[in-house]
């Protein structure tokens, strides 16, 4: 496995792939035939990996999505994406590199592609400040994607972040109005927007390019209002209770895709995308690309009727005895429905 991480659940696959990897090397300097042997192992190697993934936690999933050898935006870049043109700067302070915009080919559709750079190596983990963007970042994103819209190109969004950089620095140029600045430009912006949470997908550092026509999640990435260990502090004023924070969060993608916060889940390669950056790659092309095809030819009227139907939805709840409050009303039926009363949660 060479200088792989391992987690710990992922044990008992890296030491059955290491009997494997011994085997193999044995019948290679004895000229034994132990094919068979070899393929009873992967087998069952591959039955462990489905058996370790069906079974994982909340926790474990977010230690997948933070990986070390997980894929970035930069494996997507040159794994999903052809002819990048990068677009550098928000005209007003300066270029964050925690934030790629740019145009680029996306199997010969022509996109603007924005996403959070974390780095592949301390160096550059450094200079993208690990993926935590400043308003600059956001200003940068949202100038790119104005230009989108003046040439009818569609916006494809990959999310990447623990979240906004919460300096002082950053606070002191409007961290917080260029994300609701962000918010509010993309619930009407005038072309086809895809969003995908490719690894962490953390509170308005996300948010900030992550309002879309379809909103993407792969399968052990997640999408949260704040970290783990963040609510852990919070809660329990230490952050020690982070596993049992990221379960009362529900932040998987398929709690997500149960609250209609997402609109699918991209499969991982067996064992998680770390094993397979290329696999990876075109799973996230496919659903890009079918994404794009649901929506790219609808009216603009049309698209962006749905998109604010869509964002409304968010949050909209039933309280059991009550009728539903009208804080957030998902839609004209809704709105009726707790109006009257009438409207009721299912069984307990």
């Amino acid at each position: 496995m060479g200088d792989a991480v391992e987690l710990d659940f992922e044990g008992p696959i890296h030491e059955l792939q290491k009997k494997i990897e011994e085997l193999e090397s044995f019948a290679e300097s004895t000229e034994m035939d132990l094919r068979g042997q070899i393929e009873q192992l992967r087998r069952r190697w591959r039955e462990l990996q489905r058996e370790v993934i069906s079974k994982l936690t909340p926790w474990q999933r977010i230690q997948l999505a933070r990986h070390p050898q997980r894929p970035v935006f930069s494996d997507y870049l040159t794994g999903v994406f052809e002819a990048p043109v990068e677009l550098h700067g928000d005209q007003a302070f300066s270029d964050d590199h925690a934030i790629f915009t740019g145009f680029a080919k996306l199997r010969g559709r022509s996109v603007l592609l924005i996403g959070h750079r974390k780095g592949k190596n301390t160096k550059e983990r450094i200079a993208t400040n690990f993926g935590c963007a400043h308003p600059e970042g956001y200003r940068k994103a949202l100038r790119a994607m104005r230009l989108a819209e003046k040439f009818r190109l569609p916006v494809v969004s990959l999310i990447d972040t623990p979240g906004a950089y919460p300096g002082v620095a950053a606070e002191e140029r409007g961290q917080a109005h260029a994300i609701a600045r962000n918010i509010f430009e993309m619930s009407r912006l005038k072309t086809p927007v895809v969003c995908v949470v490719i690894g962490e997908g953390g509170s308005g550092g996300a948010l900030g390019i992550g309002v879309g026509d379809r909103v993407l999640m792969l399968e052990n990435s997640y999408y949260s209002v704040i970290s783990p260990e963040g609510c852990s502090s919070i809660l329990w004023k230490t952050a020690d209770h982070a596993p049992r924070a990221a379960a009362i969060l529900k932040l998987t993608a398929t709690d997500l895709i149960g609250f209609g916060i997402i609109d699918a889940i991209v499969p991982e390669p067996l064992g998680g995308a770390h094993q397979s950056t290329g696999e990876t790659c075109k799973l996230v092309g496919d659903a890009i690309v079918d994404a794009l095809d649901e929506i790219v030819d609808l009216p603009t009227d049309r698209l962006l009727e749905l998109r604010y139907e869509k964002v409304r939805r968010i949050g909209v709840f039933l309280e059991e005895g009550k009728a539903a409050a009208a804080s957030v009303v998902g839609s004209t039926a809704a709105a009726e429905d707790a109006g009257r009363g009438g409207a009721r949660a299912g069984s307990k």
